[in-house]
């Protein structure tokens, strides 16, 4: 961020810093996914340490057909996470409402994590798609929360169109390559008033914590997690970023300089000792 420029929205704070989106509020502003992991018990170990309160399920990978140690769904303790279907995988408007209804006949939620991908190869979201996707969701009912490009116009677009949430990519779909573009994120939540969640190519803690200090309001991942050498512990480690990335930005940083400032003032200071000098 260039020195003196104020923060695109002013921090709220307190111990009752909730995220609300639409009539849903939590306490935790890390939603994971359940993909790619190992097992469905170290799914369940990594849910745990990173403290989320929303898990994501992407239901067209979801084998309903297999007996029920094999279903994604008996794995996860529906009182203790919010489910938050998702519609991965899918490349048309068409093919993603279908399968949002899917998961409102399952009984899982209205609260719908809304996915229309471009391409196969770079999984860019289809930006047409996405919108007129959304158009449909909001007036069937459903709270929807969208992943998109970091296009602060589009964002605006789906905002309107009834999105409750706009989710920026920060990279490619499991890149790991962190926050590549902070300056289109910046004008996202100058250009929005919806939550702002930062989905896709997070890798490392450091890399929500910068997010969380540009301002959003989460983040989702699950590469970052599930395919870390030690899956509990980079889980455990995401949790505290996000944390630090908040409380960061709640505090706020200190601009920029390009010369030094002194810590402490010179003026009214004790004098300094002088040391002898040596013969």
């Amino acid at each position: 961020m260039n020195a003196g420029v104020s923060p695109p929205r002013p921090p709220q704070g307190g111990v009752d810093d909730l995220l609300t989106i639409g009539a849903h509020t939590f306490r935790s502003r890390l939603f994971v996914g359940t993909g790619k992991y190992e097992s469905f018990e170290l799914m369940k170990r990594a849910l745990e340490e990173s403290g989320a309160e929303v898990v994501t399920v992407a239901i067209r990978r979801v084998d309903f057909s297999a007996g029920p140690e094999k279903n994604l769904l008996n794995h996860l303790d529906r009182s203790r996470y919010r489910l938050l279907p998702n519609t991965a995988g899918c490349y048309s408007a068409e093919d993603a409402i279908r399968t949002v209804h899917l998961a409102r006949e399952l009984g899982i939620a209205d609260l719908v994590k809304l996915e229309v991908l471009g391409d196969p190869k770079t999984l860019l979201p289809d930006p047409v798609e996405t919108l007129r996707a959304t158009e449909v969701l909001v007036k069937d009912g459903f709270t929807v929360l969208v992943y998109t490009s970091d296009d602060p116009i589009l964002a605006r677009k789906l905002e309107d169109a009834g999105a409750a949430s706009v989710m920026p990519a920060g990279s490619p779909i499991g890149s790991g390559q962190g926050i590549l573009n902070p300056y289109n994120i910046r004008i996202i939540l100058e250009t929005v008033s919806v939550p702002v969640i930062v989905d896709a190519g997070v890798g490392t803690a450091s890399d929500v914590t910068l997010a969380m200090e540009l301002g959003v309001d989460g983040i989702l991942l699950n590469s970052g997690i599930a395919l870390a050498r030690e899956p509990v512990r980079m889980a455990r480690a995401m949790r505290h970023a996000i944390i630090a990335g908040r409380e960061a930005w709640l505090a706020g940083r200190i601009p920029r300089k390009l010369y030094a400032n002194a810590s402490s003032p010179l003026e009214g200071t004790i004098a300094p000792v002088r040391r002898p000098e040596r013969r």
